[in-house]
């Protein structure tokens, strides 16, 4: 990193969300523009035009470095990133979806909490999911800021907890030795990036919410539009055969990484899923029972993630009581405990 050159990438992979991309805009916080840099690549969506006049605005008025890039051809999710990656500069990388935000007051602590640990090569934040009736969910994954160091135990810790791109936060430097194409289409090439990071180098979770979520904004996706997702995924829709596929991405990663690094993780992790089940099942609710019902079938034959009670307590409690009433309860819980339970 040079003396002019920013000290965070915030990097956001655009497609289709032009309104939503000027609100994650808007939630970054001005003040600390001389450590940042803001890098778009819009994946050739239909509203390519909207999104560039949307950016272009927002520059014209603002003081935050905005790098903004259009890819030739539809890359997918999972490249989109990697080309983030080659085109950023900063010492740490900070992904964001397109239709998320920051907790604005907060992303100054996390930038102080990375300059004085720029040893750390992955850093698991926590953030807050809002729902539709008002209801805040709280994702604390650990009872206080906490440090880990390298090697196969902090990647089985961290690998679950870290899907949701929204503040996914990593040391530039050490993943560009893993820009690799084979997990193209599994819409889950960052967790490949902090298996190999976390295995080499130490990390970290960071207490304070860093990112802010909506969960109505989710149950529609744009994924399946590159050719190298169509085989998976449905646009605009979370169909059964696109939550297989999802799941089946999350054990190609750490099959991979077993026979690399001769590990025996994605035994662990059916365990460790099978547990905290709930949102793995929960997608599936939204269309009836018999859809349900269908779904967990196909996650018992060819995910086997139903290796606890807890698969089974969850999978009867959305049957009875229906997504709603079992998220009201989980978020009681966690208010209860303040941080996830360990199960």
């Amino acid at each position: 990193m040079t003396e002019s050159s920013p000290f965070v990438s915030i990097c956001i992979p655009a497609y289709d969300r032009p309104h939503t991309l000027i609100e994650l805009l808007n939630s970054i916080d001005e003040t600390l523009s001389n450590d940042i840099e803001v890098v778009i690549c819009e994946d050739k969506s239909p509203n390519r035009d909207l999104i560039r006049d949307s950016i272009n605005s927002f520059k014209k008025n603002g003081s935050l470095k905005i790098r903004y890039y259009e890819n030739e051809e539809n890359l997918g999710y999972d490249s989109n990133l990697r080309e983030l990656i080659k085109e950023s500069s900063g010492e740490y990388i900070i992904f964001m979806g397109d239709d998320d935000r920051f907790i604005k007051e907060n992303l100054g602590i996390f930038i102080g909490f990375l300059k004085s640990n720029n040893q750390l090569g992955y850093i698991l934040k926590s953030y807050i999911q809002n729902y539709q009736n008002g209801l805040k969910e709280n994702f604390y994954y650990f009872g206080e800021t906490t440090f880990f160091p390298k090697g196969i135990d902090s990647y089985k810790l961290l690998f679950r907890r870290s899907v949701l791109i929204s503040g996914f936060c990593f040391k530039r430097e050490y993943s560009l030795p893993f820009l690799i194409s084979d997990f193209d289409g599994t819409l889950l090439f960052q967790l490949y990036l902090l298996a190999e990071i976390c295995i080499n180098h130490p990390s970290a979770y960071f207490h304070t919410p860093l990112t802010a979520i909506s969960k109505h904004k989710r149950h529609k996706p744009m994924f399946g539009s590159s050719e190298k997702e169509k085989a998976f995924y449905t646009p605009g829709d979370i169909t059964i055969e696109n939550s297989i596929n999802f799941m089946k991405g999350f054990f190609k990663i750490s099959d991979f990484i077993d026979n690399k690094y001769k590990a025996d993780s994605s035994a662990f992790f059916r365990t460790e899923i099978s547990k905290y089940s709930y949102p793995v099942l929960a997608v599936q609710r939204k269309d009836g029972i018999n859809n349900f019902i269908k779904y967990n079938k196909r996650l018992r034959k060819e995910i086997e993630i139903n290796s606890t009670f807890y698969y089974y307590i969850y999978f009867i409690a959305l049957i009875v009581f229906g997504e709603k009433f079992c998220d009201f309860v989980i978020i009681s819980i966690k208010k209860i405990l303040g941080k996830t339970p360990r199960l």
